[in-house]
């Protein structure tokens, strides 16, 4: 991180701390200080609709304007509460997408967006910060050392929030130092994953702050970003059979005994439906090679499985600036000005891939995710959106709103680029699962 960033951010804080909020409105007139905080009321209340708000950066590194935008929002939706509601004594799960790659043919500026922006995010912590709050944990599977490339490890330290070890030994799981163990209901892939402490505990609460960004699953958004709270070596969702059937001894009791059975009778299903993409080679070079249309239905099933164990809090998708591209090396990133957020991280992430210029049917994911009961729509046309204007929310249409071409490696067809959309027209009447 440079000086001229590192003293802003500093300095910023520091003035966001001494900010007159909420709490210290209470203190300031004499009644009693909230002990509870929560969402604003109006998203509380709408937990079936996506929220969009535009945000004004002029230039992608532009660290004041994006902390400021952060700091804006997070006063905005997160609200004290003197009635119940999550109370301040609990300890917030941070889920940042933090990943960083190390690339000696470009500058790190040039990677900025494979994850979640820092300031922003340094921006949101500091919001609540400001509610009372004092206990915050990151965390990510990704290694320790992938999290200095874009100041994570840094920006932690400075604003007191614990980080995890993300990479547990066996003898980790089995005892569960660090490690919470879910039983997955009804799993297709999983019988029970384990999750880095503290989630799954009862004094928590979990912030899903997701990053707009092209990969091997189309684009990565809300669902997939809490992949990243399995603990290793579970979190290999991408791996196709390799990661099912010839995993590590210590593993194999977690799977399920008919895992070959149940993934290919919903595999061959989709393939006589007629679904997009089926009938694909998969990705035949870059970071995401041997992903094929059998790789991607296993990915959703572990996907399933895994959002079967997980409540969150609030889900966002920075979209600051977007990136197109394979998730890591291949890219660029795009200022697109806009943050999602909401209750429901499937409906969330259908309308980042409308507005990331995709099809949400044709992915397979979404279309699993309510066959198997963990939604209710795939459509982004019944989902209802409210532009986040000024502290309110205002009804908009999905037409209304900017779309983009957040190019993808997902399932190319023969012929296609190597970068592209999944755009095919989809029949949302006719294909309602």
């Amino acid at each position: 991180m440079d000086t001229t960033r590192r003293d802003f951010l500093r300095a910023g804080m520091g003035a966001a701390a001494g900010a007159f909020t909420g709490v210290a409105q209470a203190r300031a007139v004499g009644t009693a200080e909230p002990r509870y905080f929560g969402l604003d009321p109006f998203i509380e209340s709408n937990p079936k609709a996506v929220f969009v708000r535009r945000t004004h950066v002029r230039e992608k590194m532009d660290s004041a304007a994006k902390f400021q935008e952060g700091l804006v929002l997070a006063r905005e939706i997160f609200v004290p509460r003197d009635t119940p509601g999550v109370p301040l004594t609990h300890r917030i799960i941070l889920k940042p997408n933090a990943t960083g790659v190390y690339d000696r043919q470009r500058p790190p500026e040039e990677n900025w967006g494979v994850g979640t922006d820092p300031d922003f995010y340094a921006g949101l912590i500091t919001g609540l910060k400001e509610l009372g709050l004092r206990r915050f944990h990151f965390v990510e599977s990704t290694a320790y050392d992938t999290w200095n490339l874009r100041g994570f490890n840094e920006l932690h330290e400075r604003l007191e929030v614990e980080i995890n070890e993300s990479q547990p030994r066996p003898k980790h799981l089995r005892d569960g130092t660090g490690i919470n163990w879910a039983k997955v209901p009804d799993g297709v892939v999983f019988r029970r994953i384990p999750h880095y402490a503290p989630l799954g505990e009862p004094d928590t609460w979990l912030l899903n702050i997701a990053k707009w960004k092209a990969h091997g699953m189309c684009l990565t958004q809300a669902v997939k970003n809490e992949q990243g709270l399995v603990a290793h070596p579970y979190t290999n969702f991408c791996g196709g059979w390799r990661s099912v059937l010839q995993v590590a001894d210590f593993v194999k009791p977690d799977i399920q005994p008919d895992v070959e059975k149940k993934v290919l009778e919903f595999f061959e299903r989709h393939k006589r439906m007629g679904y997009a993409r089926y009938d694909t080679a998969g990705n035949r070079s870059g970071q995401a090679a041997g992903i094929g249309p059998l790789e991607q239905e296993i990915w959703a099933h572990k996907t399933c499985d895994h959002q079967s164990t997980v409540q969150t809090g609030l889900a966002m998708i920075e979209g600051i600036y977007g990136r197109d591209g394979d998730g890591f090396r291949v890219g660029q990133d795009y200022l697109t000005n806009l943050v999602l957020f909401g209750k429901d991280k499937f409906r969330l992430d259908v309308i980042g891939l409308y507005l990331g210029g995709h099809e949400p049917g044709n992915v397979h994911l979404y279309r699993i995710a309510k066959e198997r009961g963990l939604s209710d729509t795939f459509n982004p046309w019944e989902i209802p959106i409210y532009e986040w204007v000024g502290g309110r929310a205002v009804p908009v249409k999905l037409s209304d709103l900017p779309r983009y071409e957040l190019r993808t490696i997902y399932l190319p067809r023969e012929g296609e680029p190597y970068l592209h959309l999944v755009n095919e027209p989809f029949d949302y009447e006719r294909n309602r699962v």
